[in-house]
């Protein structure tokens, strides 16, 4: 029987036996008492995830259409809206929000980097016009996650509407909604959640709900208020992704299980070990600090020696024993690969993935130490648990 590749990109993740058992359950109507008794345990589930009291709202889409649904209810065309973009999915939020007519400004940092909340808060001190800020919290281009917590604390200061890119976040990073104050938080399914692809989540606040009462921006598809209306009967308005709702409710059950303290801890320890397994290998990271350094993917510099074309080689020797990982995007390309550590990964995932890096960059001329990364990669999974990403 041919195994199945260790999946270690960004998205999408492993699928666990038991959610996958779940998503095999026979179809049922989604308009009726099945489908009705579903949908309010996954509401509470996600609320549970999110540590928020906000609605949910569950959308048949990818990520994108979450961030897009956000920008459709809450900016009209004309409005200024403020992007703090750190990397490649930074970008695409702001471009989304121009895109549907905002006049966007952009709080822009160096790849590799994290938002300063000093920088952030000069500027919308200065830009008294700009209604809405967009964050996104972990930046998988780039292997960042930006300091929410405090930048959250600028937004709310300056009585901003804030709306956050959360997909590659919660569930897997400390992100406590209404304590931080997020108007809008949005996530996926292909993520931390353990699912493939094909749902996004978000939770919407009072001071968001008020702005989409509002705003000018055309929607069908994405509007929150027929979204909210239908939930409310225990339907969806359009037709659900009912399989992967299915496995979500057994993710959320596996969450509840381990604990939402015990998966961000785990987050960071496994983190951790890649980032101590790329040292042992002689390799840098692209994030500016360990401190922005994310929990749920580590983009790693390849070396001088095998970049460019070169790094499609070692690309391949890495599937050949069976692991895949991202390859760098936009600027990035053939200079970096990113391992995606989030959702269903744990140490033994560490090991296997450790081994198979040392491999392949060993087969093109990398010298390396061996066994030194994955001695690295066990003494950072055995060390003290690491502080929360704030």
């Amino acid at each position: 029987m041919i195994q199945p590749p260790q999946l270690r990109i960004p998205g999408p993740t492993p699928v666990p036996e038991r959610v996958q058992r779940a998503m095999a359950a026979p179809m049922i109507n989604h308009r009726g008492p099945e489908f009705r008794a579903l949908l309010p345990e996954l509401e509470a589930g996600l609320r549970w995830a999110f540590q928020t009291e906000n609605d949910m709202l569950i959308f048949p889409a990818s990520g994108t259409g979450g961030l897009e649904s956000a920008v459709a209810n809450v900016v009209s065309p004309g409005e200024r809206v403020l992007a703090v973009t750190i990397g490649a999915f930074g970008d695409r939020f702001a471009d989304l929000a121009e895109a549907f007519g905002a006049e966007v400004a952009r709080l822009t940092l160096p790849w590799g980097e994290a938002a300063d909340p000093e920088d952030l808060d000069a500027l919308l001190g200065r830009e008294a016009d700009i209604a809405t800020v967009l964050i996104t919290h972990n930046e998988t281009s780039t292997g960042v996650t930006n300091p929410l917590r405090s930048l959250a604390e600028v937004v709310k200061r300056h009585n901003r509407l804030l709306v956050v890119d959360g997909v590659s976040s919660i569930g897997s990073i400390d992100l406590p909604v209404d304590r931080w104050g997020v108007d809008v938080a949005i996530t996926a399914s292909q993520k931390g959640w353990m699912l493939p692809p094909g749902v996004t989540m978000l939770s919407v606040s009072k001071a968001a709900w008020e702005r989409q009462a509002k705003a000018r921006s055309p929607r069908f598809y994405f509007d929150w208020d027929r979204a909210r209306k239908m939930q409310a009967k225990g339907m969806t308005f359009t037709t659900p992704a009912v399989s992967i709702l299915f496995g979500l409710r057994e993710a959320l059950l596996m969450m509840r299980e381990e604990g939402l303290p015990a998966i961000f801890q785990r987050h960071l320890r496994v983190a951790a070990a890649f980032r101590a397994a790329a040292g042992a290998l002689g390799l840098r990271l692209l994030a500016s600090s360990p401190e922005v350094a994310s929990p749920t993917v580590t983009a790693v510099y390849f070396p001088d020696a095998l970049t460019g074309e070169k790094s499609e080689a070692v690309f391949k020797t890495w599937r050949e024993h069976g692991l895949v990982v991202g390859e760098g995007q936009g600027k990035l390309s053939g200079k970096i690969f990113r391992i995606g550590h989030l959702g269903a990964v744990y140490e033994p995932d560490v090991v296997a993935t450790v081994e198979v890096l040392e491999r392949g960059l060993e087969a093109h001329g990398h010298p390396v130490t061996r066994g030194a990364a994955l001695s690295a990669a066990r003494r950072a999974l055995q060390s003290s648990e690491p502080s929360l990403v704030a």
